[in-house]
């Protein structure tokens, strides 16, 4: 008997992460294969394989519509497939392992390796720049709450403005949340870089966004920032990678991603940063200070326009960092009128983004609302960092928004003679006296803060409409915001911790009516309805039609999973339904929808309990004995016993 690994995920990590494990184990014990899957669901990582395991298969099958690290596979007999494939023809892998008709894994970035398997349509570069915004989102939290921490409950007004004492411990806690910021840009290269080249893109990618952000390397105050750092990223990932490919002989490989490739592309990357990248872009900013500090007189609504975008448009970046220079140059003179203008422009873009994901949270992704909250925590400080993570996200229409916002809010202050006295901004600095016409101060913020909130607002989809991993049925944002938890049909406090905890007799049908899927979801509905599940039947038959309309939610083996999320729920419940007859669900495999499966979730409904569920489902439907024995139930009653051993 061989020994088999497997791994498989997929986007949402509900369903088919499971359905794709539980055929593969089926399949493997049908061919007399001992086999081992981890699956990287929503919940993490399970059945994680060990080291000795690894050492001791005969191959390794990734079936996966995800990246999933493949370092730990070198030298091994290495099989990469979409996640479908694990679930339609897990026979077929298996025996592609068996037969030696699977490549070894030579720590290159694995591509399709199948002939007709499926290639995933992510844009590689929006999939790297993720890897890192993903890993740098967290330093700039924790930097921009140790700082705001630090200033609320350290900071003394003084006459030259607010000032932590230097023998205050919260001077610590300053510098603690500096640091942090200090390695945003590295992580956020460094981690680019990795998505592109593996591990060995690390060091090149973080040694390269620590030059673009230091712009001592080439003569440059602001440095080249966070468009920078996504800039060495690319660089570090791409060069890596090219070196990577170089054929080099057999004793020096077990080196070269430890050694060779690091130093070689740390130093292509730095020189190229210090010597052609960094200094031009020096002379451009300091060519841009110039010209701002021409611009004053009876250009000023100009100036302040121009000091608003520059302030907006990469957020603490080097356009940000020229801009609050020359404000801080002018409070040297004497002139306080720049930097007011440049102070209310500064909290505009967290603000502004955080009160939209309170506006409309239809917009924003659960971990988007998160860091609404985090944001306006910065943006009432003058950390204009917090919109990050947005404009990571959807720079297209969270850019302008913002830029328009801090424009605008520039201009009123340049117009009220709003004037600031210490080198920051935000709401921070006219709270504790360090602005002239403090009134006004506000007024210009909130207008610009209600300018971006009302344009991101209308500029985004909704989320509920994001792309759909392609048979799932279940949205990208399906972990976060429609499988809620601490709910249960009755009583509705308590931990999920099996199917029968949101679903009851009065929501199964033994008997579904309906020829089409309108009349089944109809009927569905119906039951929900009857059983003051909904507060509105006609809302949420919207929320399901247009899910359906995204893709179906027919999973294939007579399975279908229609789903909505509505302010129209009360609790979030689960209808089940049996139609004999079956009906057209365009499923993925051509078969008749027979066992329906309704999941309603409220709205403000996020967490993982329901998702535990949901998995559990996923795995117990791949049973075939188990689909047949729910087929020939006769009462609501025999429905719930068998729903019952769901846990």
């Amino acid at each position: 008997m061989g020994k088999i690994l497997a791994v498989t995920a997929c986007p949402v990590g509900i369903a088919h992460t499971y359905m794709a494990s539980e055929n593969l184990q089926k399949a493997g014990e049908a061919l007399g294969v001992d086999i081992k899957v981890e699956t990287q669901g929503s919940i993490g990582v399970e059945n994680a394989l060990t080291d000795q395991e690894i050492a001791e298969a005969d191959g390794i099958i990734i079936a996966a519509d995800k990246e999933v690290s493949k370092e730990r596979f070198v030298g091994k007999k290495v099989i990469v497939t979409g996640v479908q494939e694990g679930i339609r023809q897990p026979e077929k892998l298996i025996k592609r392992i068996q037969n030696g008709d699977a490549p070894v894994y030579k720590a290159e970035l694995a591509t399709s390796q199948a002939s007709g398997e499926k290639q995933r349509k992510e844009n590689p570069i929006y999939r790297h720049l993720m890897n890192g915004v993903s890993y740098m989102v967290p330093f700039i939290v924790v930097g921009g709450l140790l700082i705001a921490l630090a200033l609320t409950l350290g900071g003394e007004q003084t006459p030259g403005g607010l000032v932590i004492p230097e023998d205050s411990i919260w001077k610590q806690v300053e510098s603690l949340g500096a640091t942090s910021f200090m390695f945003m840009i590295p992580i956020l290269a460094g981690f680019i870089a990795v998505s592109i080249a593996d591990r060995p893109g690390l060091v090149p990618g973080m040694i390269g966004g620590y030059i673009a952000a230091t712009g001592d390397f080439y003569g440059s105050e602001a440095g080249a920032g966070f468009i920078g750092g996504i800039l060495a990223g690319f660089l570090a990932g791409y060069v890596a990678l090219a070196i990577k490919k170089i054929k080099v002989p057999k004793s020096v490989q077990p080196v070269m991603p430890i050694i060779f490739i690091p130093i070689i592309s740390s130093v292509i990357i730095g020189l190229l940063f210090i010597y052609v990248i960094g200094a031009p872009v020096a002379q451009v900013f300091e060519s841009l200070t110039l010209w701002l500090a021409s611009m004053q007189g009876g250009s000023s609504i100009v100036l302040a326009l121009i000091l608003g975008a520059m302030i907006a448009v990469d957020m603490g970046g080097p356009f940000n960092k020229v801009a609050f220079l020359f404000g801080a140059a002018m409070i040297a003179e004497g002139n306080y009128s720049i930097m007011g203008p440049i102070a209310v422009a500064i909290c505009i873009p967290p603000l502004g983004l955080g009160l939209a994901t309170f506006i409309n949270k239809r917009k924003f992704s659960a971990t988007e609302r998160e860091a609404g909250k985090a944001s306006f925590t910065m943006g009432f400080f003058g950390i204009t960092e917090g919109a990050i993570p947005f404009a990571a996200q959807d720079p297209l229409r969270v850019i302008p928004s913002i830029v328009t916002g801090s424009m605008v809010g520039s201009v009123i202050a340049m117009m009220a003679n709003v004037g600031d006295r210490v080198a920051h901004g935000g709401p921070i600095v006219a709270v504790l006296g360090a602005v002239d016409n403090v009134l006004m101060f506000f007024v210009a913020a909130i207008i610009g803060v209600l300018v971006t909130a009302f344009m991101v607002t209308a500029l985004k989809k909704d989320v509920d409409v994001l792309p759909q991993s392609p048979h799932t049925g279940l949205n990208e944002d399906t972990k976060q915001t429609q499988v809620p938890t601490k709910s249960k049909v009755t009583p509705s406090h308590s931990q999920v911790q099996k199917l029968t905890d949101i679903t009851n007799l009065q929501l199964i049908d033994s008997d579904l009516i309906g020829s089409t899927r309108d009349e089944v979801i109809t009927s569905l509905i119906n039951k929900l309805d009857e059983a003051d599940v909904l507060s509105s039947a006609d809302d949420f038959q919207k929320a399901i039609l247009r899910r359906e309309e995204q893709s179906s939610t027919g999973l294939g083996m007579n399975i279908a999973i229609p789903h909505g999320k509505s302010a129209a729920v009360k609790r979030p419940a689960i209808a089940f339904g049996i139609n004999r007859t079956g009906v057209d669900w365009q499923s993925p495999d051509g078969s008749e929808a027979k066992l329906i499966f309704m999941i309603a979730v409220p709205e403000e409904a996020a967490g993982d309990e329901h998702l535990k569920i949901l998995q559990m489902l996923s795995r117990k439907l791949m049973d075939e004995q188990f689909r047949e024995q729910l087929l020939a139930v006769t009462s609501a009653e025999e429905a719930y016993d068998l729903l019952d051993t769901i846990h």
